[in-house]
């Protein structure tokens, strides 16, 4: 039988069932120990029949009333079938026969919690915790950690994380719990030093190595950053996490063909996601590789389709190369699954403009004011547009809009002369240039790129060289 436990545990249990249901019913008054009666709770417990583990906890501790074991038991039970209070008072009499069964601390926390009484659980957890020491005493701070979770206390999560790590550094399960904790209350500098620690005496432990990583790269010290997790991916060639962090840090040092090689990696360890792929074609977008960059992007979107941005951006890589017909298909697909995006409406309008379709272009570029009226780049990519298209009128009116949504920004001041310059109306142009040029004499270049011809008038020569004279000190 040595060679099938299982079915000797079967057999077991199946045998303690038959006796119980014989002394449940009368048949029989056989003989069961405190033993006999846990496992049977454990079996109902597991089968999720909670009302056959209650009563089976009754018969058990009315059996043996002075179990504290049976007793604890009951009160899980009773926790599991929300009749917490009932828990409560069994949990009292447990504790006249033994005050320091650590589950009588755990049970306590869960009915509390369960009867919104976060207070009492935290003042219950803190006062347990002088009471015992070693496993226990971990076990207890994870509860505790728990609590504060629940009850939004998100820095004392850290402490608790921390205080575990300082009685057992190597403990995994606080080790990924802190490295999310770090970076969700921004005490990177707190776990720097922690893990410095750790590292003084486990120079081996690749997660203490990923976790000084990461709390360096919080700080934006992506150097420091990058050598630790070359030294968690030494420890563990596929530590996959390490790599993919380190392609972000990469990214921010605007390293990109560094990022490429290890977010090349992490394809390499673990299964293929969309967001890896989206990083590798940004990188390859910035080193303006485009082809290459597409053909990531376009591997994202084969693992999520409905992802716009994806179309966006491969139509962004179309329009740094001037294929403005194969970016407006892209983003045709874009705006297909989102519509109103201010970025895939002023995209569209710029691939129209190249392609002639001016009134086209207006309708995307009125769109993007529209949704965001404040912003300077829709109002100036609408007027410059109706200025190409020779729609002076329309284009004086926006200019007018766009001063009054901006709060008079020089920029639309410079536009406001450049069109009444257009309508023949010099004088008045005249007055708005000087007063453009007085707010902000920088970006003179806009006037003049919007409006080049400008330049051989006299008295708009006078202007600029009578204002610029007068900026001097």
């Amino acid at each position: 039988m040595k060679e099938y436990p299982f079915r000797q545990d079967k057999e077991d249990i199946e045998e303690l069932l038959r006796q119980y249901n014989d002394r449940k019913s009368g048949r029989s008054y056989s003989f069961l120990d405190e033993e006999a009666y846990e496992k049977i709770i454990n079996h109902f417990d597991q089968a999720e029949d909670l009302a056959q583990a209650l009563e089976a906890s009754e018969m058990a501790v009315e059996q043996f009333p002075y179990s504290s074991t049976l007793l604890i038991r009951k009160a899980d039970i009773l926790i599991a079938s929300r009749k917490y209070q009932d828990a409560l008072s069994i949990l009292d009499l447990a504790e006249l026969l033994d005050s320091t069964d650590i589950n009588l601390f755990i049970l306590r926390t869960d009915a509390y919690l369960a009867l919104d009484q976060q207070d009492k659980a935290v003042e219950l957890l803190e006062n347990a915790l002088n009471y015992f020491e070693g496993e226990e005493r971990i076990e207890l701070l994870f509860e505790l950690a728990d609590v504060y979770d629940d009850y939004e206390q998100f820095d004392k999560i850290f402490d608790c994380l921390k205080l575990i790590l300082e009685q057992e550094p190597a403990n995994e399960e606080a080790l990924y719990k802190i490295c999310f904790w770090t970076d969700f209350t921004g005490r990177n500098e707190e776990s720097i030093r922690l893990h410095q620690q750790i590292l003084e005496e486990l120079p081996y432990n690749e997660l203490a190595w990923f976790n000084l990583a990461a709390a360096y790269q919080g700080l934006k010290l992506y150097e420091k950053a990058i050598d630790a997790y070359k030294f968690a991916i030494t420890i563990d060639e596929k530590f996959d996490y390490a790599y993919r962090n380190m392609g972000d840090a990469f990214i921010r040092m605007r390293k990109f063909r560094e990022a490429i090689e290890v977010l090349e990696k992490v394809l390499e360890l673990s299964r293929p996601e969309d967001v890896i792929y989206e990083a590798i074609g940004h990188c390859y977008d910035r080193i303006k590789n485009y082809g290459q960059a597409r053909f990531y992007y376009r591997k994202a979107v084969h693992l999520n389709p409905d992802d716009a941005r994806l179309y966006y951006k491969i139509g962004c890589t179309y329009i740094n190369e001037e294929l403005w017909a194969q970016a407006v298909k892209q983003l045709e697909t874009a705006m297909q699954i989102q519509k109103s995006v201010p970025e895939f409406n002023l995209a569209m309008g710029e691939c129209k403009i190249q392609l002639g379709e001016t009134r086209d272009a207006i309708f995307y570029f009125s769109n993007v004011v529209r949704a965001r009226p404040k912003s300077t780049t829709g109002w100036e990519a609408l007027i410059r547009c109706l200025y190409k298209g020779s729609f002076m009128e329309e284009a004086l009116e926006q200019a007018d809009a766009a001063l009054q949504h901006t709060e008079g920004k020089p920029l639309f001041i410079y536009y406001k002369s450049a069109i009444l310059f257009a309508l023949g109306k010099s004088r008045e142009a005249l007055i708005y240039l000087e007063r453009a040029i007085q707010k902000a004499p920088k970006q003179l270049k806009e006037f003049v790129a919007l409006h080049p011809s400008v330049l051989q008038n006299q008295l708009v020569v006078d202007v600029i060289a009578r204002n610029r004279k007068g900026s001097r000190p």
